[in-house]
């Protein structure tokens, strides 16, 4: 990132003091909780733009796909919402590098670390002075380099200021288009923005000046929608942040989304081939059988998490025993049900607000 490039800054016109100060960011962030540690563990889950595949491209894979350049091209994942079908297309980010002395441009999508560095800021926005919202118009959030490193390492994710700063990076220039047709509706979906759609960052200048100077960020338009129209949902962040592997966190995310009537008398069934087609993770195998059993360890996740209490699995096969698909029936624990309650209550309260 060209941290020095003051005409970049100028661009982005900073929330005014009501944007920090407003209803609809006070419902965003208040909390239905019982103790001060439910309140500092939760986050806001946003239901459109939490089932994007939009991180669903590994390091590994990356490296695969660029050319003899570094370059990668548009990027095409079709997905399911509502029954709608879907496609994200996402055009990378162009990172300078240098490496040995030499200078190159290296493209990248938003993966994992990205992902994590979204949640991070989504987290801090829910503290006072931190978040933003203008109504119609933009939200985001307000925070230092030190403040966002915290808050990573606090919840198992260390990363350096570099690593912080490169995703940052990403997600201000990779491009995503999110459109598709509800053909029962008769209706066409488009839109396309950054990731985040404007930063403002902090140099070691103005460092110097004032040390506690802060970066400014924008979240996706979609962001902005769930807070005009109260559609978020509330959810254990600190969970969310402890699962080990990406594919885990999506679950965790599609259980609070669609399992919002938990009970012990009535599981969660959910098909691996509803994740692999959703959540973009399980393609990059070259046998199904190891993409089953990715998907396998990160359902066992759940339960170390204590979201699922039982985990029954099914294969169903057919000719020459080969596996056509598994079904997942997941018992959800006290815990989680507990938190599905509490989410609904806050969902009860923000509709008579």
């Amino acid at each position: 990132m060209k941290q020095d490039d003051e005409n970049s800054k100028k661009v982005v016109q900073l929330p005014n003091k009501d944007a920090f100060a407003n209803k609809q960011l006070d419902i965003f962030q208040s909390f239905y909780a019982n103790t001060d540690e439910q309140r500092s563990d939760a986050s806001n889950s946003i239901e459109l733009w939490d089932s994007v595949p939009r991180y669903s491209i590994s390091q590994q894979s990356m490296n695969k796909m660029r050319d003899d350049k570094g370059r990668l091209d548009l990027l095409e994942i079709p997905f399911n919402y509502r029954q709608t079908s879907l496609k994200a297309i996402i055009q990378p980010a162009l990172i300078q590098e240098e490496k040995n002395g030499v200078k190159s441009t290296i493209s990248y999508y938003p993966s994992a670390n990205e992902e994590l560095i979204e949640e991070a800021l989504r987290k801090i926005a829910t503290i006072q002075q931190m978040g933003f919202h203008e109504p119609m118009k933009r939200s985001g959030v307000v925070f230092t380099l030190y403040q966002l490193r915290e808050e990573l390492r606090q919840r198992g994710h260390t990363r350096s200021f570099n690593e912080i700063i490169k995703s940052l990076t990403i997600l201000s220039s990779s491009i995503i288009e999110i459109n598709g047709e509800d053909k029962q509706r008769n209706k066409s979906y488009g839109k396309r923005s950054a990731y985040f759609p404007a930063v403002t960052w902090v140099n070691q200048a103005d460092l110097s000046e004032d040390p506690n100077a802060k970066w400014h960020v924008q979240f996706h338009p979609l962001v902005t929608d769930s807070i005009d129209k109260l559609t978020f949902r509330q959810f254990n962040y600190q969970q969310l942040m402890s699962h080990t592997t990406q594919l885990a966190r999506w679950l965790h995310k599609y259980l609070v989304t669609k399992y919002t009537m938990a009970s012990k008398m009535k599981p969660f069934e959910m098909r691996y081939s509803t994740i692999k087609r959703d959540s973009a993770m399980l393609s990059g195998y070259k046998v199904e059988r190891q993409a089953i059993a990715a998907c396998d360890f990160s359902m066992e996740e759940l339960k170390t998490q204590k979201i699922a209490h039982e985990i029954k699995r099914h294969t169903v096969t057919g000719a020459r025993n080969k596996i056509i698909d598994v079904v997942y029936t997941i018992t959800p624990t006290l815990d989680f049900i507990a938190e599905v309650k509490a989410a609904n209550a806050r969902q009860g309260q923000l509709k008579s607000q």
